[in-house]
């Protein structure tokens, strides 16, 4: 199997456990299941992934890896236009909705995840956070040191705070406020960083 036609495959794998998962658990997931809403051979899926286990792991890193990317592009593309660090946390935010709009199950999946203490793939998850939260804090920082933000600011909390205010208001967006345009989301959040962050920057 080519690696183009390999990775096709491992994004239909991915998008069937996900979903599936997100409707039942993991636990009640089968390998069969997964085979068969891919639409490909039981065989194919041992094939890619040695186990079940290693297959949402994967999955994991897939998911979490897009964010981060994605994030990190979005703030990037404001440096490279000449903004402010500020304005790059707010593209960020904006980034990570568009993100979750896109994959809600995923974004379903990692919350719930973050929260349990009994899976093998603990370990893998706490390092995907940590490099997505990164992201967020490296700009923070960058904020600080170059008089945007007041160095009272703690940088770690912050950044943490800023990327579950995300995941959590797009989550609650989605579920129980699905008529409202992602301006208007991203306009809110904005709204409280500006306030609540920038609010404090030395004069």
């Amino acid at each position: 199997m080519n690696s183009a036609r390999r990775q096709a495959t491992r994004q239909k794998l991915f998008q069937a456990a996900v979903t599936l998962i997100a409707e039942q658990g993991f636990s009640a997931t089968t390998v069969d299941e997964i085979a068969e809403r891919a639409g490909v051979a039981k065989g194919t899926v041992y094939y890619n992934f040695a186990s079940k286990n290693e297959l949402f792991e994967e999955l994991l890193r897939h998911g979490v890896g897009l964010l981060t990317t994605s994030l990190k592009e979005a703030g990037d593309s404001v440096g490279a236009r000449g903004g402010t660090h500020v304005d790059a946390i707010d593209a960020m935010i904006r980034a990570g909705l568009v993100f979750i709009a896109e994959y809600p199950s995923f974004t379903q999946l990692y919350v719930a995840e973050l929260w349990r203490t009994n899976r093998a793939w603990q370990d893998t998850l706490m390092v995907l956070r940590k490099e997505a939260v990164a992201v967020v804090e490296r700009t923070l920082q960058a904020a600080v040191e170059e008089g945007e933000l007041s160095d009272e600011i703690d940088v770690p909390l912050t950044a943490a705070a800023l990327f579950g205010m995300v995941l959590v208001a797009a989550l609650d967006w989605l579920s129980f406020q699905p008529e409202r345009s992602i301006d208007d989301v991203h306009a809110a959040l904005s709204r409280l960083l500006q306030g609540r962050v920038a609010g404090h920057a030395r004069t």
